[in-house]
């Protein structure tokens, strides 16, 4: 996923904030991992490549920086890790984050993006008057393949 480093220092000076290249760097970093949920550190570790300079507190001020802008996600998927990974912007349509399917033998994460639960909040506003704006839905199960491994345990 590409980031519109203009959008971003626009954002960035709209909020009064300095347009810095650390913080294009982790955001580029971020982003260039679409599909992975990313720990602070392992973060660093992608922009030190570029930006040597810089330090972890620098990455660790950016990313909540980023997720206050909501531009990135924090995500826990109970391991003892916060991990990150880019969210949806306030000008995006997407309406919730995509969600995730964790298998408790490797700790795989899969991402998935189908929101099941749309007609489960209409009922709700319905019925409460209550307004869902946002949800996170995280399934426990086995990936397919330690689900074969778990079979063939079994037999």
């Amino acid at each position: 996923m590409a980031v519109d480093r203009e959008e971003f220092k626009q954002l960035l000076r709209d909020k009064g904030l300095k347009v810095t290249n650390q913080r294009l760097s982790v955001l580029e970093a971020i982003a260039s991992c679409p599909e992975e949920h990313l720990t602070a550190e392992e973060i660093f570790a992608l922009v030190k490549v570029d930006c040597p300079e810089i330090g972890l507190a620098t990455v660790y001020r950016t990313i909540q920086l980023l997720n206050e802008l909501h531009l990135i996600d924090r995500i826990n998927f109970d391991d003892g890790f916060v991990r990150y990974e880019m969210g949806s912007a306030p000008n995006r349509e997407q309406k919730h984050h995509h969600h995730h399917l964790i298998c408790m033998k490797c700790g795989k994460v899969i991402s998935f993006r189908d929101d099941l639960l749309e007609e489960l909040e209409e009922k709700i506003a319905a019925t409460t008057g209550f307004s869902v704006v946002n949800h996170e839905v995280k399934l426990y199960g086995y990936c397919a393949t330690c689900k074969v491994n778990l079979d063939l345990e079994e037999t």
